[in-house]
């Protein structure tokens, strides 16, 4: 009996040592890409994309963000600097904004430059929607992404990440 649970034993760390092997790690971004006129984001690793998806923008999606309000996603180069496990958007990542140009510019025409950027999911009540909430721009500013695929994101962009924005 006891050699039949040692064998057992065996195999089984035998088994689990091989499919360790065979899983890969899942590749981290080392930057994001927003195409704000193509409505993407892109994973990059190496500066090569590995992941895109298709995303929604504030209401108001052309031109930069210049002020708390304007409904505009911001255009500019920031950082994924935080992240939010209790989102009401399901899970969200910080983007930097403003920085110090965009701060500097709001101060210059005496209005907030505003702040709270987020790449996020859909809120609990609108997860049904799925792909479906990109048929409109519908953000404050944040960049909009279905729940699996903010899942994924908040996977593979560590904080720290720098992001760009691109009209």
């Amino acid at each position: 009996m006891r050699k039949l649970i040692l064998a057992a034993f065996i195999l089984f760390c035998a088994a689990s040592y091989a499919s360790d092997k065979s899983a890969k790690p899942e590749i981290k971004a080392d930057s994001v890409l927003v195409l704000k006129k193509e409505r993407v984001l892109q994973l990059l690793k190496d500066g090569k994309p590995f992941k895109t998806y298709k995303i929604a923008l504030g209401s108001q999606p052309e031109g930069a963000k210049t002020q708390q309000g304007d409904n505009k996603t911001p255009e500019g180069k920031y950082v994924i600097d935080s992240r939010n496990p209790q989102s009401t958007f399901h899970l969200s990542l910080h983007v930097s904004y403003p920085n110090v140009p965009d701060t500097a510019k709001a101060k210059a025409r005496h209005v907030s430059a505003g702040g709270d950027i987020m790449i996020h999911g859909l809120p609990k009540a609108y997860a049904w929607l799925g792909a479906a909430h990109r048929a409109h721009d519908w953000t404050l500013g944040c960049i909009a992404v279905t729940n699996p695929e903010i899942e994924e994101i908040w996977r593979l962009v560590p904080n720290g990440t720098p992001i760009e924005i691109r009209p």
